[in-house]
């Protein structure tokens, strides 16, 4: 299987949305990955509800939304009524999170867990077989433009090992400074599916760089 690429729409020109996400519907692209802050979890406030409808309205695609927020459960629903198709909390911002993955399914939604770059892969040992995303954040969230962790490769396959040991089926996502050069060593760790923002939106040509992505 090719791996999937889910653009960043946390990069693109919010001026021109439709635009940009005509643009994703009409490339090589599988996912739109939304990224929503809350100003605590993380440092940076992104968009809300509204933006989402706006993006659902245009999309053909996959909503692929990656909570940053603190007190995912209080929103679960909100988002399964706004079109998500996949949700993401963090294991750092769930003190029951396997009720948190419990409740995501039972709204109907794929259900995936984010990891900071400082946590461990180890600690979602006891949830493998119920997860169906995990996001492997390959800098720290909440901030743009930063280097990518070259810890992440080591991660990604042990994480990999993990899932082969459980029997476990869940997509490994990696999010945070992918581009066309680590894009294939990633791959090569077991990565199944890339985010990327300012990579692909401020390219020369964003349906051309989601081409090459998704062939590396």
């Amino acid at each position: 299987m090719s791996v999937i690429i889910a653009p960043s729409i946390l990069a693109a020109d919010f001026g021109n949305l439709q635009r940009d996400c005509k643009l994703v519907n009409n490339s090589k692209a599988d996912w739109f990955h939304l990224d929503i802050m809350d100003g605590v979890f993380v440092p940076n406030i992104s968009y809300g509800i509204p933006v989402i409808s706006a993006i659902k309205k245009t999309a053909t695609k996959t909503l692929d939304v990656h909570l940053m927020i603190v007190d995912p459960d209080r929103y679960i629903e909100t988002f399964k009524n706004v079109g998500a198709d996949i949700l993401t909390v963090h294991y750092e911002a769930c003190t029951h999170l396997h009720r948190t993955i419990q409740s995501i399914k039972a709204n109907g939604m794929k259900a995936g867990v984010a990891l900071n770059p400082h946590t461990s892969v180890s600690l979602l040992s006891d949830l493998l077989l119920d997860l169906d995303l995990v996001l492997i954040m390959s800098v720290n969230p909440g901030f743009g433009g930063q280097s990518f962790i070259e810890n992440t490769y080591q991660k990604i396959k042990d994480l990999k090992k993990m899932r082969e040991e459980s029997g476990a089926d869940f997509i490994i996502e990696i999010d945070g400074g992918v581009n066309s050069t680590n894009a294939p060593k990633l791959i090569e760790s077991g990565a199944d599916a890339l985010v990327a923002g300012s990579f692909v939106f401020k390219s020369e040509n964003p349906t051309k760089t989601i081409e090459d992505l998704k062939n590396c």
